[in-house]
């Protein structure tokens, strides 16, 4: 899953959802020296990472994309699943996914002191152009694997993946669907467990 799936599966606490949107830039065990619900808002992004790569519905969207893209095919799906997320956001929440997202964009300027400092670097592009807005939107999700093919200086053609998208927009959605009831449930309880 993506930012914004990370940060929704975190509940209502501002710093556990900092800790799972920062996670991935967070090695080994670096976390532990972090505030208690950072702390476990990175451990839950783990958990939802290894859950997510192994379940079967997942699986089987990543293996439409796999012959032409290789290991950045999760990479693609995450970023779908967060369009699929945005676009049927009131189906998970009942607060407006613009409040939401603006509500989190709050939260890390509140806390810039804890962020990490690639979070501090990529925060004001990520609020200038408004990522998490711009899920919903299949030109959204356009521009963000065009961004991402960027950083990977072209050798992913992430970019090209929209055209997957569009081909296959209700397999992936459908699978999204079925996927997010099994992970919320599975995230909930890890949740309740850290």
């Amino acid at each position: 899953m993506n930012f914004l799936a990370h940060i929704y599966l975190s509940g209502n606490s501002d710093l556990l959802k900092i800790g799972n949107f920062m996670a991935d830039g967070i090695r080994g065990k670096e976390y532990e020296t972090m505030h208690p619900d950072i702390q476990k808002g990175v451990m839950l992004h783990r958990f939802i990472d290894t859950y997510t790569d192994s379940h079967p519905v997942f699986r089987k969207s990543t293996k439409r994309l796999h012959e032409k893209y290789h290991h950045y095919a999760g990479v693609i799906v995450d970023v779908v699943y967060d369009h699929f997320l945005a676009k049927n956001w009131s189906r998970y929440s009942d607060e407006k996914l613009e409040d939401f997202v603006d509500n989190f964009y709050r939260s890390l300027e509140s806390n810039y002191d804890l962020l990490t400092d690639k979070t501090k670097g990529m925060m004001p592009y990520m609020i200038k152009y408004n990522w998490l807005w711009d899920y919903q939107f299949v030109d959204g999700i356009a521009r963000i694997l065009y961004q991402m093919d960027q950083r990977t200086r072209n050798n992913s053609k992430m970019q090209f993946a929209i055209e997957e998208l569009k081909e296959f927009y209700t397999e992936f959605e459908s699978e999204f669907i079925e996927f997010f009831e099994d992970l919320r449930q599975n995230a909930a309880q890890k949740l309740h467990s850290l």
